[in-house]
């Protein structure tokens, strides 16, 4: 009789490398302005400021230099939120009061992330040696 199993083979790495993973995804390209708002005195803030201190990161902010990243701190008790403004018109708000910094960066990722152009793939480097012997090949077929 064989036991049934079911999960991944190996453990996961952590809710650390998790978040390193979303980071490494997140692309600002559709995003114009991005307004994260909170109060330090709520006790759901912390989650909130850490997703504002991983999408200010210098590798982050480099993938559109024309994106406004505004923080408004609030003192009125109001539940924080991230407000992201797209290039198209569109409007995402995510309320963020019960929610994890890495639910926040997987939000992102899954809605906003895909709005990003597709970049197209350059052509290749010629160099002499391989435009001189595509002109050999061409003259042996002729």
């Amino acid at each position: 009789m064989s036991i049934f199993t079911s999960g991944s083979l190996k453990r996961s790495s952590g809710v650390l490398d998790a978040i390193r993973k979303q980071v490494k995804l997140i692309t600002l390209k559709p995003a114009k302005r991005i307004v994260v708002k909170f109060d330090p005195f709520h006790e759901k803030a912390p989650e909130t400021r850490k997703f504002l201190y991983h999408i200010s990161d210098q590798s982050v902010l480099d993938t559109n230099l024309y994106c406004i990243l505004k923080t408004e701190v609030q003192s009125d008790l109001s539940t924080p939120s991230v407000e992201i403004q797209l290039n198209e018109g569109g409007k995402v708000t995510v309320k963020s009061e019960n929610l994890s910094c890495l639910e926040i960066l997987k939000i992102y990722n899954k809605h906003v992330t895909p709005l990003a152009p597709v970049e197209e793939v350059g052509t290749a480097l010629k160099t002499k040696a391989t435009k001189t012997s595509h002109q050999l090949a061409a003259k042996k077929k002729r």
